[in-house]
């Protein structure tokens, strides 16, 4: 069994639940734990004590510090960077502000006594933030590596080192469409900088989902208890979408293409038209600029859409293989739940004594859910005042939607090495902060004059 006395850390995640007043509360789950120290015992030998040793620093690298210098030694290798960049690229792994001069590791890869708290949704975006070296998201992104990478440098998909036990989320996908190098680099070296259209975004889909939702704090006691919550975080989210025709920052857990994937959905709402049964998806996305986005950023969001759509068709329509899921996440589904979650669960109207018991009405609340109609719409709004630039409706495109899944499967599987971004599309690497590092911009960056280059904008 597992041992927490020495590594305690404090979470947080969100669950929906309906009141007399038709108002939706997000119950904010805490896990507070202490951590214990014990001092070595004195030795009582005096040859010992006669002996004084010198004071060395000593540091202790963790088995997930290891993984990404090994990633960063294969990634020199592999792309056999000119020595200046791929001085660059060790640098980036092995230097942080937030470090001493003496160790230099990424701060938000380290062990940490007391995590600040973060809502699900947040942890989606990111991420399920979390993705690969940071936790921004949604619902979506920090690897396990202990069980995952071993010393010897066995090559190993990017699957099984960042997302082991995790599952891949929508915003993987999304991400390895725009650009698999850009997204090979992520997971290497942690994700670039939030700048401030990123963050201006981010608050703008909090408020959103404030409108309608209140949190409310549980406390959690291990991994089965997380899980019961965002289980529940979801049915009361469907019960909200049934009673009064929307929801939003909906999460999503579903098996497809083979692999576990989550995501958010930003909001789904039913039809004005009583005819009309099949929820619609929409999706929220601002602009920096007041004008619609190119045609490869449009791209992109009916992916995203897309894949929301796909994962829950084939949810309504029964495909969840519970073994497999407990199996996948290591969960013990007869594990009893602790009594403050119980308590939330019955509040909630889903009594529930076990996470099988939860799974079970995960399941049966998506028998209640038809399909999402075919048409699918992306909003556009201006960030300065949030005005409605534009929407684009589109049609689901399955046989289109599973090519890209499995293009970017092969990438995430290590079937084959990351493509780089067509040459009509090499305007994104002005605002990736990778672009130095990747060989086909050397020559690009070298030539460039320093008033066309401006590494801080970012496309929105």
């Amino acid at each position: 069994m597992h041992q927490f006395a020495h590594h305690m850390t404090r979470d947080q995640l969100t669950i929906k639940r309906g009141d007399p007043n038709g108002h939706i509360f997000f119950f904010i789950i805490t896990e507070i734990c202490s951590k214990m120290s014990e001092s070595p015992a004195e030795s009582t030998h005096d040859d010992i004590k006669s002996v004084t040793p010198p004071d060395i620093p000593i540091e202790i690298v963790s088995d997930e510090e290891m993984a990404l210098i090994d990633a960063a030694l294969a990634t020199a290798t592999r792309c056999s960077l000119s020595s200046s960049a791929a001085s660059s690229a060790i640098s980036a792994i092995f230097c942080s502000p937030s470090r001493s001069s003496s160790t230099c590791f990424p701060s938000q890869l380290l062990p940490r006594n007391a995590r600040s708290i973060h809502s699900i949704t947040l942890l989606a975006k990111r991420r399920l933030l979390p993705g690969g070296g940071g936790e921004t998201a949604d619902i979506e992104d920090s690897g396990h590596f202990a069980e995952t990478q071993k010393r010897n440098r066995v090559a190993k998909s990017f699957l099984e080192l960042f997302r082991k036990k995790r599952g891949l989320s929508v915003t993987d996908i999304t991400g390895t469409e725009w650009c698999e190098k850009q997204m090979e680099f992520t997971l290497r070296f942690g994700r670039p900088r939030v700048n401030k259209a990123m963050k201006v975004g981010r608050a703008r889909h909090v408020k959103r989902e404030e409108e309608v939702t209140k949190n409310v704090k549980v406390r959690v006691q291990s991994v089965e208890d997380r899980w019961a919550i965002k289980f529940i975080n979801f049915i009361n989210g469907a019960n909200q979408l049934l009673s009064e025709g929307l929801t939003r920052e909906l999460p999503l857990y579903g098996f497809i293409e083979g692999v576990w994937m989550v995501g958010v959905i930003d909001e789904i709402q039913m039809p004005v038209k009583e005819t009309d049964r099949n929820p619609i998806i929409v999706d929220i996305k601002t602009r920096v600029l007041e004008t619609l986005p190119a045609a490869s950023q449009r791209r992109n969001g009916r992916l995203q859409l897309m894949c929301y759509k796909y994962m829950w068709d084939n949810l309504a329509a029964g495909n969840f293989p519970s073994r497999q899921f407990f199996d996948f996440f290591s969960l013990n589904p007869y594990y009893i739940l602790s009594d403050e979650v119980r308590e939330t669960m019955a509040k909630s109207g889903c009594p529930a004594k076990t996470l099988d018991d939860i799974v079970r009405s995960y399941m049966i609340t998506w028998n209640m859910l038809p399909p999402v109609h075919n048409q699918l719409l992306l909003r556009y709004e201006f960030q300065k005042d949030q005005s409605l630039l534009g929407e684009v409706e589109f049609a689901y495109d399955h046989d289109w939607l599973k090519s890209q899944i499995q293009g970017c499967l092969e990438f995430w599987k290590g079937e084959r090495e990351a493509s780089y971004i067509p040459d009509e599309e090499r305007w994104k690497c002005k605002f990736c902060q990778f672009a130095p590092l990747s060989p086909t911009n050397v020559k690009t960056e070298s030539s460039r004059s320093p008033s066309k280059s401006n590494s801080d904008n970012t496309p929105s």
